[in-house]
């Protein structure tokens, strides 16, 4: 992980990411003031102030979307008629390309999420919870198994938690390893023992979800964002943003910089404080032509939107996503074409096949690609492709794979339209 102890900032951080990859013991994690959130929220405060509170921080998801997590639990029925069991679900299958946010708050830190999925069980009024791991991640599996083991022994978990009338299980589940899991009714579907396919929605999860019954489906930043939002109020939460959106954001820096890294930065931090303040800027020698902003799935932008603050609406007027603020960087020495290629091969061999414009569509558009970049392709292979991504669009498939895989594409040919075109002319690729 990147050294950023020399980047000072104005606003007071969370302390969501540790710069010590070794686990916090309990005994560590409450000498920080853990597990204050859910003493508070479990002895003072009712279900519905948790959530409101929760409503009140405008917490978005972290996991892409930026859905505002307090709005997506208040879907879930949750009076005295409502369904049992309800479930509460941790999506931790983390696979985009580029993205590497979740791996570090797990393996570091495991107590903040079985904090923040506890007091999220207890707002929604959940018996059953699951953190749903992506295969690889073996470290995290292991340093979670041990944390639960602690919350359990400690009564921070099981029945009666802290003397109250919440229960609460919660169960680490290995995914199957498949990109395609971290759709949450892929990964409902993945948890019941099914094949890992979307459904087609509605009925949303909040209202059937795994095994029939109501669930809320979160990413593992946004939930360990809840323990401190409730032992801090959602005021503290909302001030540490710069601007419109509330709290700060884990944001990555991956490809030919000084640093490559996570840093924990407010919400509304400019592009280019990222980029150049904690990465350093390009490595010597490179030159930078442009970025994909939030992982492997969004849009590209230029060098010329490095002063746009990453918020949701921010990114998403300049034509991109803010994604998982994950920066892959495209330099003066690398290929557009290979670049773009390499992301559509890992998206077209992931794709579920549910689908015909993602199961066949990214073939499809990999082949073009690798044609072109082989030097073998012509100019109506560049109308094709844009053909591609208009059927990939989203509301032509039954989640949003195949539409993401489609962002890189459709703004590589926007803005690096004459690379493709030199190699279609010269019969070769340009950086060989």
């Amino acid at each position: 992980m990147a050294d950023n102890a020399d980047i000072t900032f104005s606003k007071p951080l969370t302390g969501l990411i540790r710069e010590d990859r070794s686990p916090l013991t309990l005994k560590e994690y409450r000498a920080g003031g853990g597990y204050r959130g859910l003493e508070k929220a479990a002895k003072k405060m009712s279900p519905d102030e948790v959530l409101e509170e929760v409503k009140a921080s405008n917490l978005r998801g972290r996991g892409g979307a930026g859905f505002p997590a307090g709005l997506k639990w208040s879907f879930m029925p949750r009076d005295d008629k409502a369904p049992r069991p309800r479930y509460l679900v941790c999506n931790s299958d983390e696979m985009e390309p580029g993205t590497f946010k979740d791996r570090l708050l797990m393996e570091g830190n495991p107590h903040q999420l079985i904090e923040g999925m506890a007091c999220t069980a207890y707002a929604l009024g959940a018996e059953i919870a699951f953190i749903f791991l992506r295969a690889e991640y073996s470290v995290a599996a292991a340093n979670i198994s041990a944390a639960l083991k602690e919350a359990y022994d400690a009564g921070y978990l099981g029945s009666n938690i802290l003397g109250s009338d919440f229960s609460l299980e919660l169960h680490l589940h290995t995914s199957a390893g498949r990109y395609i899991c971290g759709e949450e009714t892929a990964l409902i579907n993945s948890l019941e023992g099914k094949r890992a396919n979307p459904r087609a929605k509605p009925p949303f999860p909040q209202v059937s979800g795994l095994f029939g019954q109501p669930t809320v489906v979160n990413n593992c930043e946004t939930l360990c964002n809840v323990g401190h939002i409730i032992d801090k109020g959602a005021d503290w939460f909302k001030s540490l943003g710069l601007g419109s959106d509330s709290g700060t954001k884990i944001m990555g820096v991956t490809g030919n910089v000084k640093r490559t890294g996570l840093w924990e930065l407010p919400m509304g931090t400019p592009i280019r404080e990222l980029f150049e303040g904690c990465a350093g800027g390009m490595a010597d020698g490179y030159s930078l032509r442009g970025f994909l902003p939030g992982g492997a799935s969004t849009d590209f932008l230029l060098p010329e939107h490095l002063d746009l603050a990453f918020e949701y609406d921010v990114i998403g007027k300049a034509g991109s996503r803010m994604g998982t603020a994950s920066l892959i960087l495209l330099d003066d020495k690398t290929c557009p074409v290979a670049m773009v290629r390499n992301l559509t091969h890992f998206f077209a061999q992931e794709s579920c096949g549910w689908c015909t414009p993602c199961r066949d569509g990214l073939p499809w558009s990999e082949q073009i690609l690798d044609r072109i970049e082989r030097g073998q392709g012509s100019m109506e292979d560049l109308d094709t492709l844009a053909w591609h991504t208009q059927f990939m669009a989203p509301g032509n498939t039954f989640c949003a794979l195949a539409p993401g895989a489609a962002e890189p594409i459709q703004s590589a040919l926007k803005y690096f339209r004459e690379d493709f075109e030199r190699h279609i002319k010269e019969g070769t690729c340009p950086w060989h």
